[in-house]
């Protein structure tokens, strides 16, 4: 950090946080704490830490350096997001997102990787605004008090099978949630002192209630049922994350976000399984069917969102269309000054797609007799694609832009939320 501290940060750069230091404090944000329930795309370290394992570097390099519990080179959208949407957060990270990444992306990516961390180290520690803190990860003084993480990798909607990747289900993460909030009430009658780390009690009726999940339950059943099979599966898992929200919803919580689904033909995990059949892929390269179970699963998870809305009528529903944000990525990945549109950044056996399944980023195993190693890229900003199913940091942050234009989300926001209207793109 001191080497930072000393170095002189160029005019144009200087300029650039200066822009974009005025634009954030113009941001009103409200949100006393955020509460997310959600699969490997905003896991923060659930199911490492519930499961009992690491990931292996270079996952977290580009921002935590040791692997974080992310399946990432990074943040994932909840960090960035997160940050955005509690109370009294520090500007730098306004001014982070506030400057559009297709304009001038190198300049900004260099002043937002290497300047914004300096300023986040010497403004986080007295602010005490944490990284959401996953709910199972209890190790290193977690602080929950701007609200926790539910979202583990691999969890579904419907509950867990035994051939499931994780146990905790969305009815479970739900089940969590209910019990973490009975246990913080239970402290504070107990004790004030446990206000630095928990939630106030007023703060569950005011929180955003943040939900990323549902992407596993459709890309998994193409491993075992027939597309008209899957088509007919989505009232199914619907009802169930219905259920999920009236339980949230009956304990008081009253704002919630929910995000689509992303295109799934588009992940390199299964563009290698399923696409070997040219015909089955559209024009990107992305595997036909597996997009347009997302785009069907996602139409009806919009029509849940409106009857929610309609039937409660004091809570605030918000849809945000993910996938369009992350298609629209794919198909402009150059304007976008991205130059691998599909391609994997971390692991193994090259272009077109550098994805082996039998091999995780950063593992070393013996294939075929020989010991291979699933390795990084050189440059992870240039890739949409860190590991063959999540996105790079460079990726999540061009979409958590894209999100807070309100271009993206129904209703469009309003009053309830006017940190965002500042933002122009």
């Amino acid at each position: 950090m001191a080497a930072i501290a000393n170095t002189v940060i160029p005019l144009p750069i200087l300029t650039l946080f200066l822009l974009c230091f005025t634009l954030a404090n113009s941001i009103d944000f409200h949100y006393p704490a955020v509460f997310n329930f959600g699969d490997s795309n905003s896991d923060t370290g659930g199911l490492t830490a519930g499961l009992g394992f690491l990931l292996d570097p270079p996952n977290g390099q580009m921002y935590f350096k040791p692997p974080s519990g992310r399946f990432c080179d990074g943040r994932l959208i909840i960090d960035l997001l997160s940050n955005f949407l509690t109370d009294n957060l520090q500007t730098h990270y306004a001014a982070a997102l506030s400057f559009p990444l297709f304009v001038l992306k190198h300049l900004y990516l260099h002043f937002y990787f290497l300047y914004i961390p300096w300023f986040q180290h010497s403004s986080m520690d007295a602010m005490d605004l944490p990284f959401l803190n996953a709910y199972l990860d209890s190790i290193g003084s977690p602080n929950f008090r701007k609200g926790c993480n539910f979202a583990t990798a691999g969890s579904t909607i419907l509950p867990a099978t035994a051939t499931s990747v994780s146990p905790f289900s969305f009815g479970v993460q739900v089940s969590q949630f209910l019990r973490f909030k009975a246990r913080v009430l239970e402290l504070h009658a107990k004790s004030k002192k446990v206000d630095k780390f928990l939630p106030k009690e007023e703060y569950f009726g005011k929180a955003l209630y943040t939900f990323d999940i549902g992407q596993n339950d459709l890309a998994g059943a193409f491993y075992s049922k027939s597309f008209d099979q899957i088509l007919a599966s989505i009232p199914t898992i619907l009802l169930e994350f219905e259920t999920g929200i009236k339980r949230l919803y009956d304990q008081g919580a009253r704002n919630f976000w929910v995000h689509n689904t992303g295109p799934l033909g588009c992940l390199p995990q299964n563009v290698a399984r399923f696409g070997t059949d040219p015909s089955k892929l559209d024009e990107l390269g992305c595997v036909a069917p597996h997009n347009q179970a997302a785009r069907l699963f996602n139409l009806q998870l919009h029509a849940l969102c409106k009857k929610l809305q309609g039937q409660y009528l004091e809570a605030n529903v918000t849809y945000i269309d993910v996938f369009t944000i992350k298609y629209n990525l794919i198909a402009n990945y150059s304007r976008y000054g991205f130059e691998q549109p599909i391609m994997v950044c971390c692991g193994y056996g090259g272009p077109p797609l550098n994805y082996d399944s039998h091999i995780s980023c950063g593992q070393t195993k013996i294939l075929n007799g020989t010991s291979v190693t699933a390795k990084g890229c050189p440059d992870s900003t240039e890739y949409i694609n860190w590991d063959g199913i999540h996105y790079t940091e460079a990726a999540n942050q061009y979409v958590s832009s894209q999100i807070l234009t309100g271009k993206y989300a129904d209703p469009p926001f309003s009053d309830e939320m006017p940190f965002l209207l500042p933002l122009k793109f």
